[in-house]
């Protein structure tokens, strides 16, 4: 789709905060009023302190393909398909090397969404150590119309502390991609197991929706499975 770019482990930069630190001089000993710390320089301290840049960065994740060859389950209990496996594989795979790592996952409870995170937790320690939570309505959001962005903002801001910098959302179409095409003003298109990156800012999650606000969040990327033979 135009605009939307398909991001590549081995080209997608690994984006974390800066670290700054700070040497003095060789053989020059510290002036005598720098000793003494004012109460001007505690306020301007604190001042600065508060005005620092935290990223925080929000992964929507649709479940992988799901398979159809049981018609007497209902949709909520529908298993992944071969190609549904292998892709949940290697987008976590993709994730993992890019460094997008959530801290906290929040799920649909659909088994297709379920089997999705499984495999990324059997194939990745490192999405074994996030929070989980499975979240029912997730499932029945993604088919109202508008209602899953603002339905996802609310369960991040409630579920996610301040000292969490990345969350993974787990769910449907045509929610997902819908959410993420409002929380970034970009048209975006989310097939099974595509992930959309978004970014935005602020001392806690509260505060980054509310300054982004609708279109708003940078999108960084889309993230998909390598296309299977056959496939264009």
């Amino acid at each position: 789709m135009s605009g939307i770019i398909s991001y590549r482990a081995t080209a997608s930069p690994i984006l974390s905060p800066p670290c700054c630190s700070s040497r003095g001089a060789r053989g020059v000993p510290p002036a005598r009023s720098l000793s003494v710390a004012s109460p001007v320089d505690s306020e301007i301290s604190e001042e600065q302190s508060a005005k620092i840049v935290i990223p925080r960065r929000l992964i929507l994740l649709r479940h992988g393909k799901s398979s159809w060859s049981d018609r007497s389950l209902r949709d909520h209990d529908r298993p992944l398909s071969k190609a549904g496996r292998d892709d949940a594989i290697a987008v976590s795979r993709k994730l993992h090397q890019m460094g997008w790592i959530p801290e906290l996952i929040l799920s649909s409870d659909s088994v297709r969404t379920k089997e999705t995170l499984l495999l990324m937790q059997e194939h990745w320690p490192s999405f074994r150590e996030a929070k989980v939570r499975f979240i029912p309505s997730f499932y029945s959001v993604a088919a109202m119309d508008g209602q899953t962005a603002e339905h996802l903002q609310e369960a991040v801001c409630e579920h996610s502390g301040d000292e969490i910098l990345t969350v993974m959302c787990m769910g449907h179409n045509k929610g997902w991609e819908e959410a993420a095409s409002m929380l970034s003003g970009a048209s975006i298109e989310l097939k099974t197991c595509n992930a959309a990156l978004l970014q935005a800012s602020g001392q806690s999650w509260k505060e980054a929706f509310a300054t982004a606000g609708f279109g708003g969040w940078k999108l960084s990327g889309i993230v998909k499975p390598e296309p299977r033979e056959g496939q264009c």
